[in-house]
């Protein structure tokens, strides 16, 4: 019972833990907070840059799919179809029975995003969730004071 009680431990009573809700939670998630769910991780030469990992994915940026049947094919994402959790990428189709030719949707975390398109919003994210901007104001670092009174502790 201890083990049990271990592992399922909770740090706020306003979250749940249960998969039911949690499940329930994500399919009947409302357009805004999907496209914060949908998202995209940076290229390594976009993560260096911007020292972000991902960002919610938007029409008109570049990428690369990276799982799946569609594996290593770019494209500019041309449609994002938060109903389906999907994202619509130019030159990746398939053709119906019937001759039609309809685009196939790819799972937004299945692709890398190559080239970003930027707009004084999206460079307000990034900079808003830059890694280094914190260590610049000092949040997260030690003085001098504090890491030699850290040393000499026992």
């Amino acid at each position: 019972l201890a083990a049990r009680l271990a592992c399922a431990m909770k740090y706020s009573a306003n979250v749940t833990s249960s998969r039911r809700k949690q499940r329930k939670a994500h399919f009947s998630a409302p357009s805004s907070e999907r496209r914060k769910r949908m998202v995209a991780p940076l290229s390594q030469e976009l993560k260096d840059k911007y020292n972000v990992r991902n960002v919610p994915i938007r029409k008109d940026d570049e990428v690369m799919v990276v799982r799946g049947t569609y594996k290593g094919r770019e494209g500019k994402v041309t449609c994002v179809y938060r109903k389906k959790w999907v994202v619509h990428i130019e030159r990746i189709n398939r053709e119906k029975i019937n001759g039609a030719t309809v685009q196939v949707g790819v799972d937004s975390s299945k692709c890398v995003i190559t080239k970003l398109k930027l707009d004084k919003d999206r460079k307000a994210l990034l900079e808003r969730r830059s890694h280094t901007a914190g260590a610049e104001k000092g949040k997260g670092l030690l003085t001098a004071s504090e890491k030699e009174a850290m040393e000499n502790i026992d």
